[in-house]
């Protein structure tokens, strides 16, 4: 990069908000290091980097906490590191309509804490709080076990500001529930993974605080009858926020007795006292004829432990990739994939927000197994498995090796032109975070 560029940078965020050299070591990527990082503290600041970064033909990687860094195709090309760290101020709550306005760099645990003060809460629950920020949040479209009955990002944004790949500030959304004006842009930038801009502030809905919440387990002998019972409770009065279903291998990360080759059923309930107490009675007398064994509740941690209970078993993982399906066939699609695993000599773990059919899997490898080509092989073989359930299948985690063979995102088919035309009208340049996402863009 032209020592120019960094001069103009620096000029816009101040010489103590960018970092350059070995400063860089927490932002490298697959052993990929940027030319910079750059810390901007206002709209205004992002908008004057993106300009300088447009200008020079410079990519730009939108950072967060950095908990979803790895995921994508990695960049071709270094660039600067656009962090949003000393965007995280709560710029609006209104207790009244149930809403607020969130600068991008706000940790989801800062926001929660601030929020639970006045008796409300953001139902979104991803993984690793204390560092996800509610802008990477937003553009990984990342949620938790709660997503079952509060639904995921796209459930609760409103209102989004964003600067554009040729330093064009978007306003979307509005800051009540009832907008309906106009194209829905917010959605957008669900799940871009930074690819469209740079996400500044957002205006979200929230929900009161529970009286009462409670995390509880069934377990099984076999997964199938954990799978029948998935169906069961979703078919009953139960209402539950999260219902996961987890192997052997999870269940007994999580402190729970399960046999090999059963389950535990892990079911949420909030609501008040009395409501609580009957749904965590019912969810046992509804499995026991299922091969249930009984009702165990577990500790309040665990809710913070299960959306990423399949990743941590292994340390580390050789890969981990997310497969959406059917929920009705998800049981089914855990059973065969962790078949097709052991048949390599590969151990795996997996984990499915059942109501949702969104399954994860971790791999584990050692010796001869480590080496690309087994762990490629079975992760070919669990795409398969997605798309004949139904669905598709996304390479969340894995070493560069592997994705050199893999590919990351499933194939887009028609919506991935669709993708292409919009990246093309909000990023005319290619430089927010290029070549990351699905089809290229």
């Amino acid at each position: 990069m032209d020592v120019s560029v960094l001069d103009k940078l620096r000029t816009v965020v101040g010489p103590t908000n960018m970092l350059t050299g070995i400063e860089l070591g927490p932002y490298v990527v697959e052993g990929r290091t940027p030319e910079a990082a750059v810390f901007p503290s206002s709209l205004d600041e992002v908008r004057a980097v993106v300009e300088i970064a447009a200008d020079a033909a410079v990519p730009i990687v939108p950072w967060g906490g950095g908990t979803a860094a790895a995921v994508g195709t990695p960049a071709s090309r270094a660039g600067v590191v656009l962090g949003t760290s000393r965007l995280a101020q709560l710029v609006e709550h209104e207790p009244g309509d149930l809403t607020a306005t969130v600068e991008a760099g706000m940790t989801m645990a800062a926001l929660q804490s601030m929020l639970r003060a006045r008796g409300q809460w953001l139902s979104l629950d991803p993984p690793a709080a204390d560092r996800a920020t509610l802008g990477g949040v937003i553009a990984a479209n990342a949620s938790g076990p709660r997503r079952h009955l509060y639904g995921t990002a796209r459930d609760l944004l409103i209102g989004v500001t964003a600067v554009t790949g040729e330093g064009v500030v978007v306003r979307g959304g509005g800051k009540v529930v009832k907008n309906v004006a106009g194209y829905d842009l917010p959605k957008l930038f669900v799940g871009s993974y930074g690819t469209l801009g740079v996400i500044v502030s957002v205006t979200v809905k929230l929900r009161p605080l529970p009286d009462v919440e409670r995390l509880v387990a069934v377990t099984f002998d076999r997964l199938k009858d954990g799978g029948a019972a998935v169906r069961t409770v979703m078919g009953s009065d139960l209402i539950p926020n999260a219902l996961d279903l987890v192997d052997a291998e999870v269940g007994r990360a999580l402190g729970l007795a399960v046999a090999p080759g059963g389950c535990a059923l892990i079911a949420g309930f909030d609501g008040v006292s009395e409501q609580v107490d009957w749904q965590c009675a019912e969810i046992g007398r509804l499995t026991a004829p299922l091969g249930g064994h009984g009702v165990h509740a577990l500790a309040a941690q665990t809710w913070t432990r299960l959306a990423a209970a399949a990743r941590e078993v292994f340390d580390p993982p050789a890969a981990v990739m997310r497969l959406s399906v059917l929920p009705a066939a998800a049981a089914e699609a855990m059973e065969h994939g962790a078949n097709a695993a052991r048949q390599r000599g590969l151990g795996s773990a997996w984990s499915c927000h059942a109501g949702a059919g969104v399954i994860t899997a971790a791999l584990a490898a050692r010796g001869a197994q480590a080496e690309p080509g087994p762990i490629a092989s079975v992760l070919g073989e669990w795409r398969a498995l997605a798309r004949a359930s139904g669905g598709h299948a996304t390479l969340d985690w894995a070493p560069l090796a592997v994705k050199s063979v893999v590919s990351v995102w499933d194939d887009a088919g028609a919506a991935g032109r669709i993708m292409q035309r919009l990246k093309g009208a909000l990023d005319p340049r290619n430089i927010m975070n290029p070549g990351r996402f699905v089809a290229g863009i």
